[in-house]
């Protein structure tokens, strides 16, 4: 019997939702551009400072909250039938103890910044305080999602910028941390999702969206990720680092001094005919020049004399003829 034909038979009320796991997949996409965006930004690899740079802020924690609502999702599928005891348990070990490889991988690659409570402590946190909400009424748990997204311009106290209360997310002192997915209002995310898994468990059993199955090799393999997303999440990064890493034995960086004259050389060049990579070359051309003759320093601290001036225009000038000529 295909698969097709088992599933117009098999209660879903018993079986996995492959809808679930793409969406699930194609959260960990999205996180791998925010990842490998952030790494590139890390190593010095693009002008951009990703973490603070707001677009992709908003883009990291539109991330975070379909991650979990995700886990609010799941939880009310999973126990439909009652909670698992064992396999709940399991799971939460297995993010519990993914959460503190996190902790310790971090605190010795970056410990300025080392992360004490991301995305994945917080999932092993909701796990467990979300379980009360599954006994109360679908109305109940959507206020209470509302409640924590308000609670951290509700309540403030001295008490709460302890560093030991911080995970909570009421703390107004600022952190320095690579990731912090605190427990307000992010829990919020993991409630609503609940709320919304609530709302379409009646229709669950002849529901379309339900009844979908990933069966495009592309589909499959975004739900197979989606299904496993605690080894990929744990894989991808050192993954990207490593592959960085070995780039960069090949790659030559600026020096950080030439950057901010790199990036004024190329938006000034960029406004003639000449392309980006002419333009590319043309100013590393310069530079180099401006080296070589020793100009380098006092064009660094404004401190050229008029003699000086015009022999940097004529080094640009020759660097120009010589970019302009290439292919």
């Amino acid at each position: 019997m295909n698969r097709t034909a088992s599933s117009a038979i098999t209660p879903l009320s018993r079986s996995r939702i492959d809808l679930v796991d793409l969406a699930r997949g194609l959260a960990l996409l999205a996180m791998f551009v925010f990842h490998f965006a952030y790494d590139l930004s890390y190593f010095g690899l693009i002008d951009v400072d990703v973490p603070a740079e707001p677009g992709w802020r908003i883009f990291a924690r539109l991330i975070a909250g379909s991650f979990l609502a995700l886990v609010g999702v799941s939880l009310v599928l999973a126990t439909r039938n009652g909670l698992n005891r064992a396999a709940y348990l399991k799971r939460l070990a297995m993010v519990a103890g993914a959460a503190a490889l996190v902790t310790l991988g971090t605190w010795f690659a970056m410990r300025p910044s080392f992360i004490f409570f991301g995305i994945l402590h917080h999932v092993a946190v909701a796990s467990v305080l979300a379980l009360p909400f599954l006994r109360l009424p679908t109305i109940a748990i959507a206020a209470s999602a509302a409640l924590a997204f308000a609670l951290p311009w509700l309540v403030t106290h001295p008490l709460l910028d302890q560093p030991w209360a911080v995970w909570l997310g009421l703390s107004r002192m600022p952190l320095q941390t690579a990731d912090f997915v605190p427990v307000f209002p992010w829990f919020g995310c993991v409630l609503a999702g609940m709320t919304v898994a609530r709302l379409l468990l009646p229709t669950l059993d002849t529901a379309r969206w339900a009844r979908w199955r990933a069966t495009a090799r592309p589909a499959r393999l975004v739900a197979w990720g989606g299904r496993h997303s605690l080894l990929v999440y744990l894989v991808h990064q050192p993954l990207f680092i490593g592959a960085l890493m070995l780039a960069m034995q090949f790659i030559v960086l600026p020096a950080p001094e030439e950057q901010p004259f790199l990036r004024s050389c190329q938006r000034s060049c960029a406004a003639g005919s000449l392309g980006a990579n002419a333009c590319e070359q043309l100013c590393a051309c310069t530079v180099d020049e401006l080296k070589r003759e020793s100009l380098w320093r006092k064009v660094l601290d404004n401190s050229m004399n008029p003699e000086e001036t015009a022999r940097t225009t004529r080094l640009a000038q020759a660097c120009y003829a010589r970019s302009s000529k290439r292919p």
